[in-house]
């Protein structure tokens, strides 16, 4: 299986926080392939930024090249592929993650409920 990481299963597994259950710890370990999405750090950059989060992004950083996640870029097709989807999220940085899960295809794992309505690509954590 190829995974998609969500922002907050990024965070939460980089601070191997218990907010990140048992489930999700051995479908990352047994994924064939993990991506973090540069949309991820997009939005963890506007948040640090604003205040929102106290996170060091250098260190997020270096926490994504340690673990040997794949990059996925934002593509024109990405880009595309988000304004057909229904209107279940208003938040541009999930719509955009779900965009992505459906077009490259990968399983996007997350813990927010209202991405599950888009396609059966979405895990629920």
């Amino acid at each position: 299986m190829k995974l998609l990481l969500d922002t907050h299963i990024f965070l939460w597994l980089n601070a191997d926080d218990p907010k990140l259950t048992k489930k999700a710890r051995k479908l990352i370990d047994e994924a064939q392939e993990v991506f973090v999405s540069s949309v991820v750090f997009w939005e963890l950059a506007i948040k640090i930024s604003r205040g929102d989060l106290t996170a060091d992004l250098e260190e997020l950083r270096s926490a994504l090249y340690n673990n040997a996640f794949t990059i996925l870029p934002i593509t024109v097709e990405h880009a595309c592929a988000s304004a057909t989807l229904p209107w279940h999220h208003k938040d541009p940085f999930d719509r955009m993650l779900v965009a992505q899960a459906i077009t490259e295809p990968l399983r996007l794992m997350t813990a927010d409920h209202q991405l599950e309505p888009y396609s059966d690509l979405i895990i629920r954590v």
